[in-house]
């Protein structure tokens, strides 16, 4: 079990919060990783940050790029990555000590892995567990299920053509375990809780506008139709199970009423429900 794994970890205006970061990569009990932290053009102090830790052990390593957003800072890290397994982690989120050998073990044990993940808490602003639905590609096609500092092979990465940089307002996770995923692999999530997501009064999640949604559900119906079309069935498949449910009171559906909607406007001109606006 000597796998070498690269941790990427892009950061813009998070200075204050990387020095965590960096700190839980150092404190890892397997031991065969580089670090490469991305300075995506941060106006702060980050670049000083970085020269710090690269300084106090050699497999931290830096890299500058004008800024180009977080799918481009990923995608600059890992095309110079020489890990065959992959772990973005964000500048200011942490893992937990045994995080990276519990995943190549599980690489290790199951060829046929895609991406490993594990439980997660969040911290910060709110502290609790992180509870995410269990994975199954019919639940990806109605949410994200994986947070971004998940485990992925490098020719994975590659085959899809890494992060798509035109998503600049968020999900790009979610699309890129879409594309990795949607022909074949698996997935596993540890049991052990390893992954710690800071919680913060304004992110670019919270500060998506309405606007930026429909944009962003908008492309991805049209750049993973396959994928959509195959879990959610054809518009009146999709209405007449949405009824039978609605009627039952097992799900609220509102969220998933405005995603068929959004499907159906695109690539039929009218909508079933009414709530796309």
């Amino acid at each position: 079990m000597n796998k070498k794994v690269s941790i990427i970890v892009p950061c813009y205006n998070q200075a204050q919060y990387l020095e965590e970061a960096l700190q839980s990569v150092l404190c890892q009990t397997y031991d065969n990783w580089e670090c490469i932290i991305v300075n995506d053009g941060s106006p702060d102090n980050t670049e000083e940050i970085i020269e710090k830790w690269c300084k106090k052990d050699g497999r931290f390593k830096n890299i500058y790029q004008k800024n180009g957003g977080l799918s481009s800072a990923r995608n600059l890290g890992i095309s110079v990555a020489i890990g065959e397994v992959i772990l973005p982690l964000d500048a200011d989120d942490k893992i937990g000590l045994n995080y990276v050998s519990l995943a190549i073990e599980a690489f290790e044990k199951n060829s046929s892995l895609k991406v490993v993940y594990c439980k997660a808490e969040k911290f910060g602003e709110e502290i609790g567990e992180w509870k995410l639905p269990s994975f199954s590609l019919f639940n990806l096609s109605r949410n994200n299920l994986i947070f971004c500092s998940a485990f992925f092979k490098k020719e994975d990465w590659k085959s899809v053509g890494g992060y798509d940089i035109s998503m600049k307002h968020g999900w790009e996770d979610w699309e890129f375990w879409i594309a990795i995923l949607k022909n074949g692999g698996t997935v596993k999530r540890l049991e052990e809780v390893d992954f710690y997501y800071r919680i913060k009064k304004t992110s670019m999640l919270q500060s998506m506008n309405r606007k930026n949604e429909i944009d962003i559900l908008n492309y991805l119906s049209v750049k993973h139709v396959d994928f959509f079309v195959k879990y959610y069935g054809s518009f009146k498949e999709m209405e007449h199970q949405l009824t039978v449910l609605e009627k039952m009171n097992e799900l609220n559906l509102k969220s998933e009423k405005f995603v068929i909607d959004v499907f159906c406007k695109k690539f039929f001109g009218f909508t079933v429900f009414g709530k796309y606006k």
